[in-house]
């Protein structure tokens, strides 16, 4: 069975259109490794350029539909593009704005259309970004358990409570976010979903540090203080939330991602041809090419997965167990990706340091990035629970 990707000669075409257009168009500083805050800070304003430019050629959200200001491609073009932007080790956004690809298609699913013309075009077109707040600090995985409260008064909602690992470094603009708006309603009959300006007084950010090399630099954790919410902001009802939040999870569990090619198995192919053991090239010794060949069948794996998920979403197939199926490979592969680099670096793999780290300092984030991936979006035990209840098996309720 042949699993290789083919292209018309029209996507082709597109291939040669979007490489040149990046070429072009990159702001300076907008990819690489920044050395320091500072010029992290000036990357992320980079990307955030780069999103608006590529907002004119309907590339940023390129499957949101054009009245809203996304581009309205098809999944071939979507697919080249993000090949190509991996190449330059960026996704699509080019900046974190999981609130974005995510809040914006629960929008498109629950929101009238004085909502949807209101709040899309503004992330479509890269003029915001925004950030999901779901996790407590006494509420993780299990998200039906949130306590931050929301109260009915007059045109607005008052919010009080807190949401944890949140976003990245930098900032927002927007919010979106469960709420608790009914304390004594039943499980899952007592949640609202809102989208929130982040400017709104009573908002507070801390930074908070975590082992991994997080986008943009860290995680946060957000303080609600008596903060007015116009109710125009709630989406799909009061105390509808819990059935509006499953289309951002449906996505999150495995529905949509990057469908390029992981990058960094070109980086591994390149650090094994130039450095030597025991006088010969690594690539050519057998249990590294054994190794190289291993790392590339399971990061495939992963990729065609994806890339099936994406299709059946687009195509409205539906994603049924398939979605949590690939997130749950790439949480795993991506732990097992740790100690397969390591087995064939060696040492090298450990450090960032520019003279004795492997890839630039890659292989070091890979170390920390993969052992912290398992958590994010639901742990690989959540991604079993879905599964196996989407199949029908285990508890019935």
């Amino acid at each position: 069975m042949d699993f290789a990707m083919t292209y018309t000669s029209e996507q082709e075409e597109f291939r040669d259109d979007v490489r040149r257009w990046l070429a072009d168009n990159l702001p300076q500083g907008a990819v690489g490794e920044p050395e320091d805050e500072a010029a992290a800070r000036k990357q992320y304003l980079a990307r955030r350029e780069l999103g608006r430019r590529m907002s004119k050629q309907g590339w940023l959200y390129a499957a949101a539909p054009k009245e809203y200001g996304g581009g309205g491609l098809d999944l071939p073009r979507i697919t080249v593009l993000s090949e190509e932007l991996r190449e330059y080790g960026l996704s699509n956004p080019p900046y974190y704005d999981s609130g974005g690809w995510l809040g914006s298609s629960t929008i498109l699913v629950w929101g009238t259309d004085e909502q949807k013309q209101r709040l899309l075009p503004p992330i479509f077109t890269g003029e915001v970004r925004t950030w999901q707040l779901l996790t407590e600090p006494e509420s993780g995985s299990d998200l039906a358990s949130v306590k931050l409260s929301a109260r009915r008064d007059g045109d607005d909602y008052v919010l009080n409570g807190s949401k944890v690992f949140v976003g990245s470094a930098h900032g927002a603009d927007r919010f979106w976010m469960i709420a608790r708006t009914d304390p004594d309603a039943p499980r899952h009959q007592n949640l609202s979903w809102f989208m929130v300006d982040a400017a709104l007084p009573g908002i507070t950010v801390q930074p908070v540090r975590v082992l991994g090399d997080v986008a943009e630099g860290h995680k946060n954790a957000v303080f609600f203080d008596d903060v007015r919410v116009p109710a125009e902001n709630l989406i799909g009802g009061e105390n509808n939330g819990w059935k509006v939040a499953n289309t951002h999870l449906d996505l999150e569990h495995g529905a949509s991602g990057n469908l390029g090619a992981d990058p960094i198995m070109d980086q591994l192919v390149e650090y094994c041809r130039s450095r030597k053991r025991d006088g010969r090239r690594l690539i050519d010794h057998r249990d590294v090419k054994d190794g190289l060949a291993e790392i590339y069948i399971q990061l495939e794996t992963v990729r065609l997965l994806q890339t099936r998920n994406f299709w059946r979403s687009v195509n409205g197939k539906g994603v049924h167990y398939n979605g949590p199926q690939s997130m749950y490979l790439r949480k795993t592969v991506g732990l097992w990706l740790t100690k397969a680099i390591l087995d064939l670096l060696g040492p090298e793999a450990l450090t960032k340091d520019p003279k004795l780290g492997a890839l630039n300092g890659e292989a070091e984030r890979q170390q920390r990035n993969g052992i912290v991936d398992i958590v994010p979006g639901g742990t690989i035990d959540i991604q079993r629970v879905i599964m196996a209840r989407t199949l029908g098996l285990g508890r019935s309720k």
